[in-house]
């Protein structure tokens, strides 16, 4: 890409071969024919109509109509569209159902063209099709749909083939091109990770096949269609590709909660038993509940307390057992003593231009005991800081291509035994002091690179040096651990506040609640974190008053 890479009218065709150049390089063995013979023969073409191709890739939709495509750099779309229309890429005479074609033409478009068969001309555009939905249910040309309208329709043939070369390059189908003008505009930017020809996370054809099948179970998820059948479908994924296998057990998991709010409990229990999500034991003990197999019910879940998968799944179960004991007639068990935190009541005046949280702040703010409100972007940031090395580490199915903000694997189980005499090696600075200039050093070469955990907005020098002076490096070995017993889990949760006091290098930390808001189960799991490991943190429930007048 050029210095200014925006001042060219064609950095979009730009920005597209790199991908493809980066695809021909790095998936060469993964291409089949097709794809093979659409790199080489786009090479080959006009500017003008590789520049109209990819306008078209990046726009919404396939069905184009001529007048839409006016672009200064390509000039005329009828000429430049011939070469496509020859390789047969793109076409001009594509059939076209009724809906396609009203999501085309405007209303007084449609009149124009159905005038004679319009009972009420004047209604809406979804009040018109329904007029004439049953009387047009063939399929026709733009052109033998409307021989009235002066414009040409160009439908692209490609799509699809665009999209595996999108899923190849990215790893998911979520991201789009729209990702380089980003980094283009220095919207956002990346770290360089060194890419080894074992980072890539479709290794082979049947991988690359594996992904768009659970695709298709997605986008038949998200139309409402039966979670059984969709499981099904799911279940013919045969494969051997850790990371597949991981997207199948989060697709099956959603497609049990599905199941639970049709109120399927059947369904749900036969997806939830076959899943390994880490979350779906305790839904299947949840739905054993409503089908009343309380005793199935409760192997499951003393099973789980005997190795907890998290701590989440902890909490729910000292919730779930009594219930359950309750529910077959077994004696009681000794409730657990109540979570006990120094609590900080405040009456303030209500100022509706100010949260909750930052009224609080304001309130207990001193020259000497300043307070910020950070919530969880303090723990996180200096974590990300700290372990950035270990983070951006180019293991094999981390990192895929040069638009990642951090590595794909950063919620999977292993994410950490992966990476574990990395993040040694990090938090080992912890306990020779060298982590504040590690620390501090990171801030400065890596300002503005996306990352998981760094909360740049929020990270100001004078944040960063007041939390290195006043945070004893125990505590922060403690919150890093914990971050990495379930990134997804604890990374949410922490307290809203933080005080410091620097005269005597102490802090404190403070979860606000408002009139009526109560403590969520994960901020529950953190206070009794810090309260464990002797950490100063408070709960200040405040209450409103009337200004006086």
């Amino acid at each position: 890409m050029t210095t200014q890479p925006l001042d060219d009218p064609f950095y979009y065709l730009n920005n597209f071969q790199q991908v493809l150049d980066w695809l021909a390089q790095r998936y060469a063995d993964l291409l089949d024919e097709q794809e093979h013979a659409f790199i080489r023969d786009f090479a080959g073409l006009p500017k003008a109509s590789r520049a109209l191709l990819v306008r078209m890739v990046m726009r919404k939709g396939e069905h184009f109509r001529a007048g839409k495509l006016s672009y200064d750099e390509i000039g005329e779309p009828g000429q430049a569209v011939q070469p496509l229309l020859a390789l047969g890429w793109v076409r001009d005479d594509a059939p076209l159902n009724l809906a396609q074609l009203f999501a085309l033409l405007q209303k007084a478009e449609l009149v124009q063209a159905f005038k004679a068969d319009l009972v009420q001309p004047r209604a809406n555009k979804p009040e018109l099709y329904a007029q004439l939905a049953a009387r047009f249910d063939e399929t026709r040309s733009f052109a033998q749909w409307c021989p009235a309208i002066p414009d040409q329709l160009y439908s692209l043939q490609v799509m699809p083939l665009c999209d595996r070369l999108r899923l190849m390059f990215f790893g998911n189908l979520y991201q789009d091109w729209s990702e380089f003008v980003l980094a283009d505009l220095g919207i956002f930017t990346y770290e360089k990770v060194e890419f080894c020809a074992s980072s890539r996370g479709l290794r082979n054809r049947a991988d690359l096949d594996g992904y768009l099948h659970l695709h298709r179970a997605r986008e038949a998820l998200d139309a409402g269609d039966d979670p059984g059948l969709i499981r099904e479908h799911v279940n013919q994924l045969d494969t051997d590709n850790p990371w597949l296998e991981r997207r199948r057990d989060k697709l099956l998991f959603q497609l049990g909660q599905q199941s639970e709010r049709l109120q399927d409990w059947p369904g749900a229990l036969a997806i939830y038993s076959g899943c390994a999500y880490p979350a779906a034991r305790l839904r299947q003990i949840r739905v054993l509940e409503r089908l009343g197999e309380f005793q199935q019910a409760m192997d499951l879940a003393l099973q789980a307390q005997d190795a907890p998968r998290s701590a989440e799944e902890q909490q729910h179960l000292l919730r779930i057992l009594p219930r359950l004991r309750r529910r077959l007639g077994l004696p009681a068990i000794a409730p657990t003593a109540a979570l006990e935190v120094p609590r900080l009541d405040l009456v303030l005046v209500n100022d509706p231009a100010l949260s909750v949280e930052e009224g609080v702040a304001r309130h207990l703010h001193e020259p000497q005991a300043p307070v910020h409100y950070v919530e969880n972007t303090l723990v996180n940031s200096l974590f990300g800081l700290l372990c950035w090395p270990a983070i951006f580490a180019p293991l094999p199915g981390a990192f895929f291509h040069p638009f990642q903000s951090g590595p794909a694997d950063l919620h999977d189980e292993d994410f950490h035994a992966r990476r574990a005499a990395l993040f040694a090696e990090c938090l080992g600075q912890l306990e020779d002091g060298r982590y504040q200039d590690s620390i501090r050093a990171t801030f400065a070469a890596k300002w503005g690179l996306q990352s998981p955990f760094v909360f740049w907005n929020i990270l100001t020098p004078e944040l960063l040096e007041q939390a290195l002076d006043c945070l004893p490096a125990e505590h922060l070995k403690h919150w890093f651990e914990r971050l990495l017993l379930d990134i997804r889990a604890n990374r949410a949760g922490m307290p809203d506040l933080i005080q410091f006091r620097p005269a005597d290098k102490s802090y404190r930390m403070i979860e606000v609640k408002g009139p009526g808001d109560r403590l969520q189960d994960n901020q529950l799991r953190w206070l009794e974190f810090c309260r464990q490991h002797q950490m100063p943190i408070a709960v200040c429930y405040v209450q409103w008053v009337a200004e006086d007048l």
